[in-house]
């Protein structure tokens, strides 16, 4: 089992910057995928971010690039989102995801952890 616990959700500014952690537990963190979902009201749950086990590789939705960054630390079992010029379209719960399938996915399956979600609340 895996548990991930999000923090660092709030309210920010439209053009505020906010950063997401998920810390991870009750797993090697080495070994699994980690990903970022987000789910706005009435609205199905949508990949934003996806990072490898070693942290070599990256990926993206469209409409975050070149303003959020994924990362993680696997000596701090913690894997982080960045989000700077943040919109009002970025308001969501955003949640941790993880996956011991290997490969960064951009749908909720295979991601068989999740975390309980961070809310993000972006004001125009």
């Amino acid at each position: 089992q895996v548990q991930l616990v999000e923090s660092g959700g709030g309210l920010v500014q439209t053009g505020g910057s906010l950063r997401l952690s998920c810390a991870a537990s009750g797993r090697t963190f080495s070994t699994l995928v980690m990903a970022w979902f987000r789910q706005a009201p009435g609205k199905e749950r949508e990949f934003v971010a996806g990072i490898s086990r070693s942290g070599g590789s990256t990926y993206y939705t469209d409409s975050v690039k070149g303003r959020f960054t994924i990362s993680r630390d696997n000596a701090k079992n913690t894997v982080s989102l960045q989000m700077i010029s943040l919109k009002p379209e970025d308001t969501a719960v955003y949640y941790c995801a993880a996956s011991s399938r290997g490969v960064v996915a951009i749908t909720p399956p295979p991601y068989n952890y999740w975390g309980q979600g961070t809310q993000v609340t972006v004001s125009s």
